[in-house]
């Protein structure tokens, strides 16, 4: 189960050349570990014959809780074996598990009992079981099964020329009351009884594999693992025909109630698919690519247009300021300085709270440098989705290794800032915006544990990360923090009037709060495509793969907060308002601000989340995103 399949295709960083477009297909990282398959008597070193089956969590689009498969009473392995999970899995509340569901390679099996269930309403854990697995069905869960590290996929058609290959399935579905079919109630016409639960108790499963005729190693490869969930109503568990009415739930337990789960396999060779690329009629099914190349070109479009902006500015304004500065002969002339040039002697003046602006500085830029980092891996084929939990786990790794810049920008910038409490500078970079997430987490995680979900991180896990915090993060920072301090501040190009200047009467426009207000609008408009593609993945559980998109709108971002933050500071600074140092960071993060009402938007119109903890939970883990969001845009343009 651990072998890992190669990553999908991912369009490479060449995007950004425009005409190279074409290069951008497919790249798989080599070398990755296959598993060979055999006849059963034909094992050999290398190739086996035992295919298992391992069940995932279950996850909802209406609902932020995940369960884990033991609790909804399906059929358990009786020698239970739980992989190994990385940190990143535990985070995302991962908990892989065998299953009773096992295989012979190329042996086909035709309605085989899985196991079955029986519930009498008497006994009250019986009622408790029956109640979760009908709410369950109600919210829509799906299991997530894998077979060789691939998911097993469920395909069916989706409109009328696309087939969408979803890595899940639902444990059942619902009619309501009023007769209305909600989600998978509407693949059959069977399912038409008001107030009553119809259960997938079935699978029909399809394993494609690769044959090793002409190749170099041995057996065959699985390239594909299909199912299609049935519902059939079983009263022998002796002789299952597996064909008949659907397994009916009434609303109501007023009986025994037996509950058969069965399955049948099936072996397809197929050597036109290669093991290498064997996730691609998963990704292929999401049709989002014409969209992306569309935000893709929203985004240049913003960047050429703030360019030409900047562009202007400095070539046409500052050059002629410059020039006619250097022609001065007369002293009178030197005093008729207008606009940016009169505030030179404030411009460097201190901020106020230039304590947490260093403290926001510091902390920005140890998440900057983790995101740089991790979507330079992902591009690579690092972080695929066939490495489950990678892309987590290197960008925690990777935050925790990073404070050594996070204690060094904050303490040059807080020296530059002719600050004196080095010790509070030091231990606020190192645990104020990290202790906000943990408290935050750990809510979150209280929440989690008391609703059962899988998704509740163990103690064990919280200990782990609180000693990488305490004992591998904050040392760093102390040490980087070291040697900001043992820098020289940044010197100036002018030297600080002592008494402060002034500053006249701001127009509308020109006033802070418009200002930031307006800057956040552009970086926003880059990347508000790829976000509705994120929180699908995040809240939706649909996989994301394009990795080559995101680093190049995550360029295109970096450079939409430089320039729109150049282009508002001039306009501040000619109108002789000197106070820039929180404005330039404020500019920029207040992108923040516009993904939070994004959020909110999308929680109410198209999320189907219900339930109070399910609610707070989204906009807990929100508010973690608006806030390291926050860091990483003010941090990107203020230095």
């Amino acid at each position: 189960m651990r072998s890992r399949a190669p990553p999908p295709p991912l369009p490479l960083v060449v995007l950004l050349l425009g005409g190279w477009a074409s290069l951008c297909g497919a790249f798989y990282l080599p070398g990755l570990a296959p598993v060979s398959f055999c006849d059963e008597g034909g094992e050999k070193a290398g190739c086996k014959s035992k295919i298992e089956l391992f069940v995932n969590r279950l996850d909802s689009v209406e609902s932020v809780l995940p369960y884990e498969y033991d609790a909804f009473d399906f059929c358990q392995d009786a020698e239970e074996k739980r992989p190994s999970e990385n940190l990143g899995q535990v985070l995302f509340g991962e908990r892989i598990a065998s299953s009773p569901y096992k295989f012979t390679f190329k042996k086909n099996q035709q309605c085989q009992v899985a196991c079955m269930k029986s519930y009498d309403p008497e006994n009250t854990n019986d009622k408790n079981k029956l109640e979760f697995l009908k709410k369950g069905m109600r919210l829509n869960y799906q299991h997530h099964w894998i077979i060789d590290n691939m998911p097993v996929t469920w395909c069916y058609d989706f409109g009328e020329l696309h087939k969408f290959c979803n890595p899940g399935f639902p444990v059942g579905c619902f009619v309501a009351s009023d007769g209305r079919a909600k989600d998978s109630c509407t693949i059959n016409s069977e399912f038409n009884k008001k107030n009553t639960y119809y259960l997938f108790n079935h699978v029909d499963i399809t394993i494609t594999y690769h044959s090793a005729q002409n190749e170099n190693w041995l057996g065959a490869r699985l390239v594909t693992a299909r199912l299609e969930p049935k519902s059939y109503k079983q009263t022998d568990i002796n002789n299952l025909s597996c064909e008949g009415p659907p397994m009916e739930i009434s609303a109501e337990f007023n009986s025994k109630l037996n509950l058969i789960y069965s399955y049948s396999v099936k072996f397809e060779e197929n050597n036109n698919i290669k093991w290498a690329s064997r996730w691609d009629y998963i990704l292929e099914s999401m049709p989002h690519t014409n969209i992306q190349w569309f935000s893709i070109m929203n985004s240049l479009v913003i960047v050429l247009f703030l360019s030409g902006m900047v562009a202007m500015i400095l070539l046409r304004t500052l050059h002629k300021d410059i020039a006619r500065y250097n022609q001065i002969d007369s002293s009178e002339d030197a005093q008729e300085e207008f606009g940016w040039k009169l505030v030179h002697g404030d411009v460097f003046r201190p901020p106020r709270k230039g304590m947490l602006l260093s403290v926001f500085l510091g902390q920005g830029t140890q998440i900057f440098i983790m995101t740089f980092i991790t979507l330079f891996l992902a591009c690579l084929g690092f972080l695929s989705p066939a490495n489950r939990g990678a892309l987590m786990t290197c960008a925690v790794v990777l935050w925790v290794l990073l404070g050594t810049p996070a204690g060094y920008v904050s303490a040059r910038m807080y020296k530059t800032f002719r600050g004196e409490k080095w010790k509070t500078n030091v231990l606020l970079t190192a645990l104020l915006c990290p202790g906000i997430v943990f408290a935050d987490f750990f809510i979150m995680n209280l929440i989690l544990w008391v609703k059962g979900s899988s998704a509740a991180i163990p103690f064990g896990t919280l200990v782990a990360i609180l000693a990488m915090w305490f004992g591998i993060s904050v040392p760093l920072t102390f040490v980087g923090a070291y040697f900001g301090f043992k820098e020289k501040p940044i010197e100036h190009p002018v030297r600080t009037n002592q008494i402060p200047r002034q500053i006249p009467e701001q127009s509308f426009f020109t006033k802070p709060l418009p200002g930031i207000i307006m800057g956040g609008i552009l970086p926003f408009g880059c990347i508000f495509i790829q976000l509705f593609f994120i929180l699908n993945s995040i809240w939706s559980h649909q996989m994301y793969y394009m990795f080559g998109f995101l680093f190049l709108v995550f360029i295109i971002l970096l450079i939409t907060c430089s320039e729109a933050t150049v282009l508002l500071c001039y306009f501040h600074l000619c109108a002789e308002d000197y106070h820039w140092w929180w404005r330039s960071f404020l500019t920029s993060s207040f992108t923040a601000v516009y993904l939070f009402i994004y959020a909110v938007h999308y929680f109410f119109s198209k999320l189907q989340i219900t339930g109070t903890a399910s609610t707070i939970l989204y906009f807990g883990y929100t508010m973690i995103m608006v806030l390291i969001f926050f860091l990483f845009t003010g941090c990107c343009r203020s230095k």
